[in-house]
């Protein structure tokens, strides 16, 4: 029996265009409406997750920065699984050394060093994914999002490592060059409080040790008295390959990178498919005719 529901956003939820389509909505509202807990696990930050959540009428958990923070409904911080500011210091110096482009999330928000660099790295990743698309169309879209505030700016990032208010979640590290990013993987990999991870062929995503989505998840079910064997999870990416692992009933994306196709035998159709939709309403119908 299926009590709860984890979904990934980005390349699982979100279709190309960023969006939550008609059917996963709906889909989701079937699932809520027979009494399946929905909650929606990212790479995201809860601010970005919740603004695209919102434009669907969805009010619901989120597990956000791979599990490094985890919000109820009401958008109440539950759990956070932050990294040292040494930690973080020293993952900076790294990545610097290398000239590779990052960010950094927090309890804070969103920072970068160079907001430019920022938007012109997205609207690439965005053209990839929407090659019909100008590039100053999708130039447009992403300025538009960041002037609504959800990335800052700040000269240097010490200024984070080095102040206590702040919980630093997540580094996510951009590059075309696959190189680049094998390199700065392995030069991290000393460090074991550290998890690495990715979303998308061309960034890496480093959270602490203990942020992972499956971990997270976990939690979060055994908090409301529900067993992973009673979970779906539902995703597309190496940040999600925790989840997908613990959930009793893991579903891959058909748009899922092929190494997670491998270690997850029920797939689903592409996120530009209604992929989550399917997978939601096929395994809850059986469900509920059996």
């Amino acid at each position: 029996m299926i009590r709860c529901i984890a979904s990934d956003m980005d390349g699982t939820l979100l279709n190309s265009k960023q969006e939550i389509s008609k059917k996963n909505r709906e889909a989701i509202f079937f699932a809520k409406n027979h009494g399946v807990e929905v909650v929606i696990a990212t790479g995201r930050s809860y601010e970005e997750a919740k603004f695209i959540l919102e434009e669907s009428d969805i009010i619901c958990p989120i597990i956000a920065v791979n599990g490094a923070e985890i919000r109820n409904k009401n958008g109440e911080i539950v759990r956070t699984n932050g990294m040292s500011g040494a930690t973080a210091s020293t993952i900076a110096k790294v990545l610097n050394q290398l000239g590779i482009h990052f960010e950094i999330y927090t309890n804070k928000g969103k920072y970068t060093e160079d907001i430019n660099e920022s938007i012109n790295i997205i609207v690439d990743i965005y053209k990839s994914a929407n090659p019909n698309k100008t590039v100053g169309e999708i130039r447009s879209v992403v300025e538009e999002k960041f002037s609504t505030g959800l990335t800052h700016r700040l000269n240097d990032y010490n200024e984070i490592f080095s102040n206590s208010e702040y919980i630093i979640y997540k580094f996510v590290v951009f590059s075309r060059d696959r190189d680049l990013l094998t390199r700065a993987n392995a030069s991290l990999k000393a460090l074991k409080e550290i998890k690495i991870t990715s979303s998308g062929k061309n960034n890496l995503e480093i959270n602490h040790i203990h942020a992972q989505k499956g971990i997270a998840l976990k939690d979060f079910v055994e908090e409301r008295g529900i067993t992973l064997k009673e979970t779906m999870a539902i995703g597309d990416n190496f940040n999600d390959l925790s989840m997908l692992k613990m959930a009793g009933h893991p579903v891959a994306m058909g748009n899922a990178e092929s190494e997670i196709k491998e270690v997850v035998a029920t797939h689903t159709s592409t996120n530009d498919e209604d992929g989550v939709g399917k997978a939601i309403y096929q395994l809850l119908n059986a469900q509920l005719k059996g």
